[in-house]
């Protein structure tokens, strides 16, 4: 839509509509000149140039501030994302707000480049009317060892009005007119327009961004009309911070190891580096778990049996803001200290709570939560496996500094960075990293005789975790 062009009417400034020869007031409007042919030689890299121009950001939509006190569903949708950035990007989420099914969650990118979106809900019952806000974490992991993980922040205003109010009485800016009108609402405010259609045409722009609100009121001859926006669209800035520099190489990168001891206490300490962790059943050839579970009986473990009875897919343990969660995914359920939490319910986890798995028949496998860590928990078998097998879940490229809080007693303190393991002195400060061939000896906090696997299940050799590329050969010499 464009302005009056006629030369002998300068100062006309009615709006002319795409396809129309003349305005309101009859100004023939003068002929576009056609556009010249693009050169043949013309730079093939503008698509690039465009694409280029588009910025990391969130399109937010479903918001209707009239829903006071009641569940509402956000779609945000993510877009303008850097070709290097991670297929999974997790997406934490804080506010006073009531947020449902957890603060974490996570877009993942389809094979056409497209992101799935999500979904967040929430509710403002019983909270003071006014602007709230829901601060969202975006992380991006490393695809590749040669890419450094990055972060973008955003911030999303959500207007939460009396119960009783009016769209008119939450906060409004009049503009009356005619003709020729361009309202614009921004940043959670109110542009609303009265109109009273005397005859011919009344061009309106309107336009709402960062969660404001366009309200257009046409009072014609015949009747009144009233055009309402009742959901609300906008997109949100991601910026991004603490980008850091390229990561040092790992002299053994993996994301999934073990330490296998010969003596007291469990014999595989397995080392897990994830955003999210599976918990399911051991199937030789399956990857769908990472912790890979049997039922142990009296001679051992039991890979038939009542390890049947573990879903291939059976919890998933992850980080929340105030330590890690368990959710129930499962066909057979789990209890946590004898309750069952409800399938998709995620729950938090603490030291010395018991993971039951599954709730229909005790004992095919327990785990108590042995300690919480800053940088990862802790989980030990509290059944007829506790010599075997126990289990480290740390962040991925979080490093850790020596102190009380950080050290698990009869733990060795370790962490994850620059795509591998390492070892962490608690009385030097020294990180070591972890290699089959480091001698383990010297390492504070580590049994006798202790070695460094780079696979999660080396007695498997091409087990159910998730290997390194080069596992076989860091296997062989375990």
């Amino acid at each position: 839509m464009n302005r009056c062009s006629h030369p002998d009417h300068p100062h006309c400034t009615l709006w002319v509509m795409p396809g129309d020869d003349a305005c309101a007031h009859g100004h023939v409007q003068p002929t576009a000149p056609p556009l010249p042919e693009p050169a043949l030689e013309a730079p093939v890299s503008a698509p690039i140039a465009a694409s280029a121009a588009l910025r990391p950001h969130l399109h937010v939509s479903g918001f209707d501030p009239r829903a006071a006190g009641g569940r509402q569903v956000l779609k945000l949708e993510l877009r303008g994302m850097p070709a290097d950035c991670a297929a999974q990007v997790t997406l934490l989420a804080s506010s006073r707000l009531q947020l449902e099914n957890g603060e974490r969650h996570g877009f993942t990118r389809t094979v056409r480049g497209e992101w799935l979106p999500v979904f967040l809900e929430f509710s403002s019952r019983g909270l003071e009317h006014g602007q709230y806000r829901i601060e969202v974490e975006l992380f991006s992991r490393a695809d590749t060892l040669d890419a450094a993980p990055r972060t973008w922040i955003a911030t999303l205003l959500i207007l939460a009005p009396r119960a009783d109010a009016s769209l008119g009485e939450i906060h409004q800016t009049f503009l009356a007119t005619h003709k020729n009108v361009r309202v614009h609402a921004d940043d959670a405010s109110i542009a609303r327009v009265g109109a009273r259609l005397g005859g011919g045409r009344v061009d309106i722009d309107v336009s709402a961004t960062n969660a404001g609100i366009a309200h257009l009121d046409l009072d014609a001859r015949a009747g009144k009309i009233d055009l309402g926006f009742s959901s609300i669209a906008w997109d949100e800035d991601l910026l991004e911070i603490d980008v850091p520099a390229p990561a040092a190489r790992h002299p053994c990168p993996t994301g999934a190891a073990c330490l296998v001891s010969d003596g007291p206490g469990p014999r595989y300490l397995r080392l897990f580096a994830l955003d999210e962790c599976v918990l399911g059943r051991h199937e030789p050839g399956a990857s769908d778990a990472d912790i890979a579970l049997m039922h142990h009986g009296a001679a051992g473990p039991e890979a038939e049996g009542l390890t049947r009875r573990i879903s291939q897919r059976h919890a998933l343990l992850r980080r929340g803001r105030d330590g890690y969660d368990i959710e129930d995914v499962s066909r057979y359920g789990l209890l946590v200290d004898g309750v069952w939490p409800g399938k998709h319910a995620p729950l938090a986890l603490r030291p010395g709570m018991r993971v039951e798995l599954t709730a229909s028949i005790p004992g095919v496998v327990s785990l108590e939560v042995m300690a919480l860590v800053p940088n990862g928990i802790l989980l030990g078998r509290a059944d007829a496996g506790i010599d075997h097998e126990a289990f480290y879940l740390m962040d991925p490229e979080r490093a850790v500094e020596p102190g009380p809080r950080v050290t698990a007693p009869g733990w060795p303190l370790l962490f994850h960075r620059d795509g591998g393991f390492w070892h962490l002195d608690p009385l030097s400060g020294e990180a070591t990293p972890l290699t089959p061939t480091l001698a383990t000896e010297a390492l504070s906090g580590w049994p006798p005789g202790a070695r460094f696997a780079a696979q999660a299940y080396p007695e498997h050799r091409t087990g159910p975790g998730t290997p390194a590329p080069h596992a076989p050969e860091h296997a062989a010499s375990v």
